[in-house]
């Protein structure tokens, strides 16, 4: 990873901290069960030899075509998942309070999620959704059972937090991270009810800012995603928006706004985060492939190298560890350049110990980082 002269700086004359400030991240909740499938087995437990690739999976099942197949899948571990509870166990572990309003199980909560909850003082609306979750070294898959997360709506948020506690929370945060659009199938309108009906009603925040993550909107509407990110837009009048996009979900969102779409070099991305943000008209939209990331602001555009590791120990939940990074310092005011680095070190560190760092830990990776 290479760094600027400028980054370093940043990082020596200010604190990476968040001390006295908080954030609400929501609504998702999932199980996520980690698994391997199977190539060809030398024996019990875990004595074989993986499927390492997606493509090598595509092949398997295209070869079962007109016939049958049967694939095993070796469990490794279950924890919790879910792109909220996930980037929200990266803020805390990166120091900042949140609270938490999501599916953890209802009326009681997950096993899963009991550790979480309380760290949270968390708000569970529903039961959590069921993610099987495919990791290799082109990628992931993710197998997902939502049926439990079709009772959440805004009624249901108003019936599990009351108007006035709901009221209070929100108007004392600094950060709200709403995520998982794609799964939440009335998400659509749970935004147009804060907007309309919430945010008008709370008084001002200087520190106040919104966090939006679409989350792989590849099976939902052409027109169900332009709902959306007119809704997203409309946040920018009560304070300041970002948009944090992977890379095919940028190509996805050029698609639907009618933009052209780029390569993952360092031009592409920056033109991407600042087509799709004056398109929006919000203060920040970020792009993060796997190895690297781009934003752009009203004052122009940055891209950041990563850390990257060719042998990650978990893969799922890196890009939500990315946003806890990215959010989280740029509520500390570092520059949009510095935060993406931070971001990226942020998930870095997830990715090679499979554990949320700290502050000091996300500082010590970058640090480790060429000057370039």
């Amino acid at each position: 990873m290479r760094i600027t002269e400028n980054i370093l700086s940043e990082i020596n004359q200010k604190a990476f901290q968040t001390s006295g400030k908080s954030s609400v991240v929501g609504l998702d909740g999932f199980v996520d069960k980690i698994v391997t499938p199977v190539d060809k087995r030398h024996g019990l437990g875990d004595n074989f030899d993986p499927i390492e690739t997606i493509s090598a999976l595509g092949e398997r099942i295209s070869d079962a075509a007109g016939k049958s197949a049967n694939l095993e899948l070796f469990p490794r571990f279950e924890k919790l998942g879910g792109n909220g509870p996930i980037m929200a166990n990266a803020m805390l572990s990166l120091g900042l309070k949140v609270r938490y309003v999501r599916a953890l199980g209802y009326p009681e909560v997950h096993p899963v999620f009991h550790e979480f909850a309380a760290k949270t003082d968390a708000i569970s609306l529903s039961e959590p959704g069921i993610t099987t979750a495919l990791e290799f070294k082109d990628g992931k898959l993710m197998l997902g059972n939502t049926r439990s997360l079709e009772e959440i709506d805004f009624a249901r948020i108003i019936e599990c937090c009351e108007e006035g506690p709901f009221l209070e929370m929100m108007a004392k945060t600094d950060v709200v991270a709403i995520v998982n659009w794609t799964m939440i199938p009335k998400m659509t309108s749970i935004l147009v009810h804060l907007v309309d009906h919430v945010l008008p009603n709370l008084p001002p925040r200087d520190t106040r800012t919104f966090f939006f993550d679409l989350t792989d909107p590849a099976k939902r509407s052409k027109g169900d995603i332009q709902e959306v990110l007119q809704v997203i837009s409309r946040f920018q009048a009560h304070a300041e928006a970002t948009l944090g996009l992977n890379f095919n979900e940028a190509l996805q969102v050029c698609d639907t706004l009618g933009l052209e779409s780029g390569e993952k070099d360092e031009e592409s991305l920056k033109t991407m985060a600042t087509e799709i943000r004056r398109k929006l008209e919000i203060s920040c939209v970020v792009v993060h492939p796997v190895d690297s990331a781009a934003c752009a602001t009203k004052d122009g555009a940055w891209w950041s190298e990563g850390p990257f590791t060719d042998n990650p120990k978990i893969t799922t939940g890196a890009g939500d560890h990315f946003n806890a990074g990215f959010s989280i310092a740029r509520l500390c005011g570092f520059s949009p350049l510095t935060s993406l680095a931070l971001a990226t070190c942020t998930s870095g560190h997830y990715v090679r110990t499979a554990q949320s760092p700290s502050t000091g830990q996300v500082v010590d990776l970058l640090k480790q980082g060429t000057l370039s």
